[in-house]
């Protein structure tokens, strides 16, 4: 998608208003209303299919709505042992809402679509004000029909708020530059901090697009500007400061274990494994190469395993990462002619004033791309695709932006040129992109190719009104119709599990273990991202073979069979199924125990909190590998007879750098103990035992 018309052509020098009087209000009233009537429907459509999307945080959601201190520290289980890797912020609200209206998928999953439809109309509003109505609507759309946006506004993972709150700042930000109030620049800072509370460090990638743009385009003096930059930075540090040092002050021996730490802190977390680790690949705490038979998934040295660049579980890494197969169909549809049109509309500005907002407009969403996209290519550590929802809004916003200064100066032959090209090179990517899939709605790649090519020919002749409409509408089926078609796949597909993307699998991706759309999709046992076909080795297991047969398990307790997990223990990616038959066992006396259960990672543990609707105590956090409980804890637990059973298999217990052997850790120590002094039991496939006898 390139272009679009927007309201009367505004001269280089003069934004266009948004107080211009409107031809149309009832036409822009409804056109708005189908925008966004629209984008609700489209996301809850088929909402429930996901079931507990991510139980992870599903389980920990369920926490929030029955214990106020496990909805404050986003504790996992609701008798506070141990917290999600994240701050609690993306809990927060769909906490409230299951706990007004019970803990289910509607509950929990439609939140996240409001966060979504509140995102689309905040960056309509956005636009609308600098480049008008048609603009505003071309940018919704644009990040309604995302393939990973789509993706992320229908699942539980913190994406969906954090998109929010990144958009909010830029809003506050661009009133900051309209009139330069300290109350805007303060707000600004408040929505970044609550973004920290929600994915920590991910929201720092904006910061140098929100404080550039407002120090070098913002009004009044420079110092009077930097000024307010600093006020910013104090309001972002109040705004997520108070809730790290309660946690800092909080006595640890009455609040929950800091999951993804290794010393039960806060900061640990934030500067490591959600922090610095990600950059650099050193996430102490993650599950690294050669350990239970598994691949790497993080570790010292990067993705390539100790000592080498690039490559291994999570992918290559380097300048053109968003556009190789693993994130191209997720997001990189439009990169390449939102950054084309946002070149030639800064060209097309020219001399404006310094103040000029749609510069500022340009330059912040601009940076944005470019510093996350930036990030997202070189980071070592842990990478999903999903992760790449965070540029969704900067493509949207640099399209509709860009092709709105365009199209008024269409008077130029070089920018009708500049148009063309713009709508060819979507539609020749689009085609690489539709290519990769060729199974996959096999005419589309070959129709958005031809209809492109014909449109961007058109475009060249935009001055002429029938030609510009033809032009205008060629442009919008040939830029759209793979994400459209991409969005539809994921809305008709389950997504679960902690590793998902968007759309039809493509040959040569690698999402993880557990990868595209969780259970029982197609292109693999319950994981539609996983790497090559059967037999093939897993990235940094050296001679570990990958199971190919459906209903096959994963080596080290992954735990990825196929259909929805055969109703077994879940494992490292993807919570337990468990059958009528073990959550009856499991609800049996449950009100005289603190813990039903106590299993090995927090998904093996959420299917069975999820199901029984008690505590299970997740041991050692996500991964496994994090000190919580010691088996000195644990054996204070049971001997207190708070636990009633150990469920087996899930989790493998795995830890990362400087951890120690696997036996050296809690979580192989407490699965040691319990097999040498209870007696086993097995129902329906999961091995239970009761450590009340």
């Amino acid at each position: 998608m390139t272009t679009t018309i927007i309201d009367p052509p505004a001269t280089p020098t003069e934004p266009i208003a948004a107080s211009t009087p409107s031809k149309n209000p009832l036409w822009q009233r409804l056109s708005l209303a189908a925008l966004l009537i629209g984008t609700g429907v489209l996301y809850l459509w088929n909402l429930s299919i996901n079931g507990w999307a991510n139980s992870f945080y599903s389980a920990a959601i369920q926490a929030g709505s029955e214990s106020w201190k496990a909805w404050f520290f986003g504790s996992s289980d609701m008798a506070n042992s141990i917290t999600v890797d994240k701050p609690p912020a993306s809990l927060w609200i769909p906490g409230l809402s299951a706990r007004i209206f019970g803990v289910n998928s509607w509950s929990i999953l439609v939140p996240e679509v409001l966060m979504g439809v509140a995102s689309v109309a905040l960056l309509y509003l956005i636009t609308r004000k600098y480049f008008g109505h048609r603009a505003g609507i071309l940018a919704g759309t644009v990040l309604a029909l995302t393939p990973v946006a789509a993706l992320m506004f229908r699942f539980d993972n913190p994406e969906a708020l954090l998109i929010l709150l990144m958009i909010a700042a830029v809003w506050s930000l661009m009133k900051a530059i309209d009139d330069g109030r300290w109350r805007w620049l303060i707000l600004t800072g408040v929505f970044v901090g609550f973004g920290f509370l929600t994915k920590q460090l991910q929201v720092m990638m904006i910061v140098p697009a929100l404080s550039v743009t407002y120090l070098a385009f913002g009004p009044h003096g420079w110092l009077r500007r930097l000024g307010q930059l600093f006020a910013a930075l104090g309001a972002m540090i109040v705004s997520a400061g108070w809730w790290i040092l309660a946690v800092e002050l909080w006595p640890a021996s009455s609040r929950p274990y800091i999951g993804g730490s290794q010393n039960n802190s806060i900061l640990e977390l934030t500067l490591g494994y959600n922090g610095f680790g990600r950059l650099n690949g050193n996430e102490t705490g993650a599950v690294v190469p050669g350990r239970s038979g598994m691949g790497e998934m993080g570790g010292a040295g990067g993705p390539g395993g100790p000592g080498r660049p690039g490559g291994g579980a999570w992918g290559e890494t380097g300048w053109l990462r968003m556009f190789e197969p693993a994130q191209g169909g997720q997001i990189a549809w439009l990169i390449p002619t939102g950054l084309l049109l946002a070149v030639v509309a800064a060209v097309l500005i020219g001399r404006a004033r310094r103040t000029d907002p749609r510069r500022a407009y340009l330059a912040v969403w601009g940076l944005w791309l470019l510093v996350t996209m930036g990030v997202f290519s070189f980071m070592a550590g842990i990478f999903h695709q999903y992760y790449t929802a965070a540029l969704a809004p900067a493509v949207a916003a640099l399209v509709a932006g860009g092709a709105a200064v365009c199209w008024t100066h269409r008077d130029r032959l070089w920018v009708r040129i500049a148009l063309g090209a713009s709508v060819w090179i979507a539609a020749v990517w689009g085609f690489v992109l539709l290519n990769r899939t060729p199974d996959f709605v096999p005419w589309l790649r070959f129709a958005v190719l031809v209809v492109g090519l014909v449109a961007g020919a058109a475009m060249i002749f935009a001055n002429v009104r029938s030609v510009a409409a033809a032009a205008i509408t060629g442009a919008i089926l040939a830029g759209l119709a793979g994400p459209v078609a991409y969005t539809i796949d994921t809305v008709a597909t389950e997504k679960s599990g902690s590793i998902i993307t968007a759309g039809p699998r493509v040959e040569g991706e690698f999402g993880g273990p557990g990868g595209r759309g969780g259970p029982g999709g197609r292109g693999g046992p319950d994981g539609r991202g996983m790497p090559g076909g059967p037999g093939q080795r897993m990235p940094g297991a050296p001679g570990q073979a990958m199971p190919g047969a459906p209903g096959q398990g994963m080596p080290g307790g992954l735990g990825m069979p196929g259909g929805r997990g055969g109703d077994g223990p879940g494992g490292l990616l993807r919570g337990s199924t468990p059958t009528a038959a073990v959550v009856e066992k499991l609800n049996a006396d449950a009100d005289r125990y603190t813990w039903v259960a106590a299993a090995i990672g927090s998904n093996s543990a959420s299917g069975y909190q999820l199901e029984t609707g008690h505590s299970v105590m997740p041991i050692g956090g996500f991964n496994g590998s994090d000190p919580s409980p010691t088996l000195a804890e644990f054996q204070k637990l049971v001997a207190e007879k708070k636990i009633h059973y150990f469920l087996g298999g899930g989790g493998p217990g795995m830890g990362g750098p400087g951890m120690g052997t696997d036996s050296e850790r809690p979580a192989s120590q407490i699965s040691a103990w319990v097999e040498e002094n209870f007696t086993a039991v097995t129902v329906d496939g999961v091995t239970m035992y009761d450590l009340t006898r």
